[in-house]
């Protein structure tokens, strides 16, 4: 088939038309309505950790982790763009995930405070890239950001696993409407 010059330029309009962001609806959903909906779905929480360039250890909670691919081995969570621990960590080679367990909601409300010294009465040891694996934490991940992608007031981070292992027994902390809790198993 042979396109003409004026075929061409339209079928690239009609294709820049269907490429461009959607317009925001008319009726925005209620911030409170949204985080009180999507509360209702329960996940697990993770701190993730490094250490930040001569300061220290750095870290931040994350309740938006998931695994992505197995080939190649990658992980996924988000954070804030209001996070100020995300750029001494993000600046960092290597991020470490820790797998809170049940046992570990004040580990989990202290890495969530904004400033202070997080690491305050915690005690851990270094996973191989030489961030802090947190004592009691269920599991470890060593990574590597590949990609960030901007998402509202997030950023979704996709992270390559380096290393990785588990490192206590017990539960997961799950966060479940606003709560924290523990997963009890039906069978």
């Amino acid at each position: 088939m042979v396109y003409t010059r004026e075929a061409l330029t339209q079928e690239r309009r009609l294709a820049s038309l269907l490429c461009r962001p959607r317009p925001p609806a008319s009726d925005p959903v209620d911030p409170e309505r949204f985080r009180s909906v999507l509360g209702r779905f329960a996940t697990g929480v993770v701190a993730l950790t490094a250490r930040g360039g001569g300061e220290g250890p750095c870290g931040l909670a994350a309740n938006s982790f998931t695994s992505v691919s197995l080939d190649p081995p990658l992980v996924a969570f988000c954070v804030a763009y209001s996070s100020t621990s995300w750029p001494r960590l993000r600046a960092a080679k290597v991020i470490t995930v820790n797998m809170l367990a049940e046992h570990q909601r004040a580990v989990c409300v202290q890495m969530a405070t904004r400033g202070g010294d997080k690491f305050a009465g915690l005690t851990w040891r270094d996973s191989p890239a030489g961030n802090p694996v947190l004592d009691g934490a269920l599991a470890w991940i060593d990574c590597r950001v590949e990609a960030e992608h901007p998402a509202g007031d997030h950023v979704i981070v996709v992270a390559r696993v380096l290393q990785l292992d588990t490192h206590a027994d017990g539960g997961p902390l799950v966060f479940y409407n606003r709560s924290y809790g523990s997963f009890d198993p039906i069978s």
